[in-house]
């Protein structure tokens, strides 16, 4: 049975791991009968957003690991855990906590750093040829990850494929039904929430993701 770590980023579209995106996820995962674990960096988030409002919560701190076990019902380990050796392949829900808590590139854009313990795991299995995959924003990462030439698609956003392009990777536009592979790489990318209206939207092309991550296991 094949095995995969899914990397959450705390527990929220606004300032975490968009929950939807985290679930289906999970979801196709399961339906396509391999294991999975969760894991998430023990860290500080960036701030806390009340999702009702959109407003910065003043004076109040959250956890990532904390944050993010509410969607995984508790089942959830700290990312130092992580051993490639452990799994076939990483996963990573999109959300702004992708891009808030797992890098800077919500503050940074182009000149955004990933946080180091994300920057190890993931070059770690990068060098073991072990797929990866990435929804929504998260794939703002990739150049970080594989260096210049790198093939990822956050959908049709000019500025954010803009500054994809900017750190050396290489944007492909895609539907929000779709995934791009780069079969050198073995990365899997597709937009999800950064084009969908409806859940089932992200549902679809997050499923297409699960199943050609596994495929390049």
């Amino acid at each position: 049975m094949k095995r995969i770590a899914v990397i959450l980023s705390g527990c929220g579209v606004f300032d975490g791991a968009e929950i939807y995106e985290s679930v289906l996820t999970l979801l196709h995962l399961d339906k396509a009968n391999v294991h999975y674990q969760c894991f998430a960096p023990d860290m500080p988030q960036r701030h806390v957003i009340n999702h009702l409002s959109g407003d910065v919560v003043e004076g109040e701190t959250r956890q990532v690991l904390v944050e993010a076990a509410r969607i995984a019902r508790g089942e959830i380990k700290a990312l130092s855990e992580l051993r490639e050796g452990d799994f076939d392949a990483l996963i990573f829900p999109g959300g702004f906590g992708a891009a808030k808590n797992l890098c800077s590139f919500a503050t940074e854009g182009q000149a955004m750093q990933l946080q180091p313990e994300v920057l190890e795991v993931c070059q770690r299995f990068a060098k073991a040829a072990k797929p990866i995959g990435l929804i929504c924003i998260a794939p703002v990462i990739a150049a970080k990850i594989y260096g210049d030439k790198v093939k990822c698609t956050i959908g049709h956003d000019t500025a954010t494929a803009e500054a994809i392009n900017a750190m050396g990777a290489q944007h492909v536009p895609c539907n929000v039904d779709d995934v791009v592979i780069d079969e050198q790489h073995k990365l899997v990318t597709t937009p999800a929430y950064m084009l969908a209206q409806r859940i089932n939207e992200a549902s679809v092309g997050i499923e297409k993701l699960v199943h050609a991550v596994l495929a390049l296991c």
